[in-house]
Parts: C-alpha cells; structure tokens; sequence
C-alpha cells in the first residue's frame, strides 16, 4: 500500500511535467522560423526527461520499501518530486537554449573578409 501511494504521486508528477514540456514544444513549434527545431528539440527532450526521471523515481523507490514509516514515504515523495522539478526546469530551459538564435559578434569585432588569390598548387 505504501509503495502504491509512492508510485501514483511520483509517476502522476513525472507524466504532468513531461506532458507540459511536450506542450511548450508544440506551443513553440508553430512558429513558422523555429518550428522544426522546435519539434525536434522537444521530442529529445521529453524523451531524456522521462527516462532519467523515471530512474529517478524508481531509485528513490529504495526508502519506502526499506522502511514502511509514513514519514520516510512522505521524505521519498518530496524527493522524486523536487528531483523531477529541478528536471523539468534544465529541460525547459535546454529547450529555450535550442531555440535562441545564436548570439552576434560586435561589428568591430568580426574579422574581415578578405579575398583569398587563387593561384594553383601544382604549377
């Protein structure tokens, strides 16, 4: 009974944020510059998060079964909880990352393009 209240919270959490990175992903794929990007990024990263939180919830899964206390099966479910947000936080932002056009060098700064002489190698 303790392992199944474990399970439906942590595995109810895990699908929720895993449901919600799949929408941003769609929400953000109907741009019509990033789309494909967007959907590409999003289906790698739905699909990393939801097997190294699923790991992470059946890792935790450890402290309940060693000890059927409620207080270390409100610990473990704390914990697959604030581990699968800090998850779902790096995700969202990988996804942001993705997304972002890549950043200019100043004017000033570029180097100049030159005209290269083509002469031949083997004369």
């Amino acid at each position: 009974m303790i392992l199944l209240a474990y399970f439906a919270v942590t595995l109810a959490a895990l699908a929720g944020l895993t449901a919600m990175i799949l929408a941003v992903a769609k929400t953000l794929g109907q741009c019509p510059d990033a789309g494909p990007r967007a959907r590409a990024a999003g289906l790698t990263i739905v699909t990393g998060y939801l097997s190294i939180g699923g790991g992470a919830v059946l890792l935790i899964t450890t402290l309940p079964a060693i000890g059927a206390e409620a207080g270390i099966l409100i610990f473990a479910m704390g914990l697959a909880c604030v581990i699968l947000g800090l998850g779902f936080t790096q995700a969202v932002t990988t996804l942001r990352t993705v997304l972002s056009p890549a950043a200019q060098p100043a004017a000033h700064n570029r180097p100049k393009v030159e005209d290269v002489p083509m002469e031949p190698v083997l004369a």
